[in-house]
This record gives C-alpha cells, sequence and structure tokens, in this order.
C-alpha cells in the first residue's frame, strides 16, 4: 500500500536547469554592462567552470569570477549581476506542466508528499515558497538536515522516519538515476524515474516506473493499491 510519495525537488518539481541557465544569462549580461572586461560567451563558460568545480548550488560564484579575474570583487560588477540574476530566476522558476493539479490530487487521494532534496535547506525552501508549495509537502528533507546527498540511504532513511512509514509504503520520483534511483532501492522503496527532466539521455534508469508526465503517478498509486477504476 503506498502512503507516500518522496519527491526530488529539482529537475522534478520544478526546471531547474532551465531557470539556472536564465538567470545566469541575465547575470552575465549585467555584469558586462557595468564593466566586466570580458565577452559574454567568455563569462559565461568561466561562471560554468565554477559551477562545475563547486557544484551547480555554489553561492559565491560571480565572487569567484571577479577574484580569479581582478584579484579582488569589484561591488558595481556583482551588484548588478546578483540583482539580475534573482529577477532572472523568480521569472523564469515555474514548476513543470501538470505538477499542481497531481499534487493536489495525490492530496485528495490520503498520500502524504515529501521531498528529498540535495540541496541546501535555504535554496530548497525559497524555491518551494515562492511556487507557494512550501504547505503542500508534510516532510521536507535537504542537505543540510541529513548531511549527506544522495545516494546515500541516510536522506532517505530520515524522510521515512519523519513520515512515519516503511520503506515499501512509499514511492520516490526523480529525475536522476544514479542518484534518486539507486539511494530509494537501496533502502526498500520503489521508485519512478522523471523522464521529462533527465539531463543525461538515460536509457536504463533502474526505476520500477518510467513516466514522461507526472501526472502519470495517479495511476501508478492507483496501479500499486488496487484501486483502478
Amino acid at each position: 500500500m503506498i502512503r507516500a510519495i518522496i519527491f526530488d525537488l529539482d529537475n522534478t518539481l520544478v526546471d531547474f536547469m532551465l531557470m539556472k541557465e536564465r538567470a545566469v544569462d541575465a547575470a552575465v549580461h549585467a555584469m558586462v554592462d557595468s564593466g566586466l572586461m570580458m565577452t559574454q560567451s567568455e563569462a559565461r563558460d568561466k561562471i560554468n567552470a565554477v559551477y562545475k568545480r563547486e557544484g551547480i548550488e555554489y553561492q559565491q560564484v560571480f565572487d569567484q569570477l571577479l577574484k580569479n579575474e581582478y584579484g579582488e570583487i569589484d561591488y558595481k560588477i556583482i551588484s548588478a549581476g546578483i540583482v539580475a540574476y534573482r529577477t532572472a530566476r523568480e521569472a523564469a522558476l515555474k514548476p513543470y506542466p501538470k505538477v499542481f493539479p497531481t499534487l493536489i490530487e495525490l492530496i485528495k487521494m490520503g498520500i502524504k508528499l515529501a521531498i528529498v532534496s540535495d540541496a541546501p535547506s535555504s535554496e530548497a525552501w525559497l524555491r518551494l515558497s515562492y511556487l507557494n508549495f512550501h504547505h503542500l509537502f508534510d516532510v521536507i528533507i535537504t542537505y543540510d538536515e541529513s548531511r549527506e546527498k544522495k545516494p546515500s540511504p541516510a536522506p532517505f532513511n530520515l524522510a521515512l522516519s519523519k513520515l512515519n512509514l516503511k520503506a515499501n509504503e512509499c514511492l520516490m520520483i526523480g529525475d536522476w538515476a544514479e542518484r534518486d534511483v539507486v539511494g530509494a532501492k537501496s533502502v526498500g522503496m520503489k521508485t519512478v524515474f522523471a523522464r521529462y527532466g533527465d539531463t543525461f539521455n538515460t536509457i536504463h534508469p533502474g526505476s520500477d516506473y518510467d513516466i514522461n508526465s507526472i501526472d502519470e503517478l495517479i495511476n501508478i498509486v492507483k496501479k500499486e493499491n488496487g484501486t483502478n477504476d
């Protein structure tokens, strides 16, 4: 009996990579306009190199860019970049199609909702609050709670503990097979691969289910619980 669904956040509920791309583009344009002495293409490549080295959630990427180029931070340039980044990020931060009605339908079915994300707490909650999703979830586990990233079993076990459910009572859905699917399977959960958010061209995710739209979760829960119409 499925009693809860555990969601990854980025590229499962929201199109994180699209948001990041548009926010970085806006920041680069603003910084070059404010005096950054490089082309937009060069700046974008250098920023992406920092993200690749430090992780996509790294919060001092513009500081690092300026320190690498000038040995110090130019606050005129960095402030322009930060404001443009935040403005574009908020404009681009949208859920995937059918996410909201699917979450509401699952709640109506009596299914608990949880999130297990590798994002820092501050960033995860900001994204959820901006989308007005912060009231919909019973449990939210970020890196700051578990101190371990997927596919470690730690965040999944912490979510199970807070939900007060067993692994076989939960489905995990995520876009990153090597983290979301592998990690959830390691603790005994059934898994759903969010192909619509896949950025790795994954062929064989190893999941129990493979979906192209999030609303397919409704029928998966009905099938698992033997409540198909």
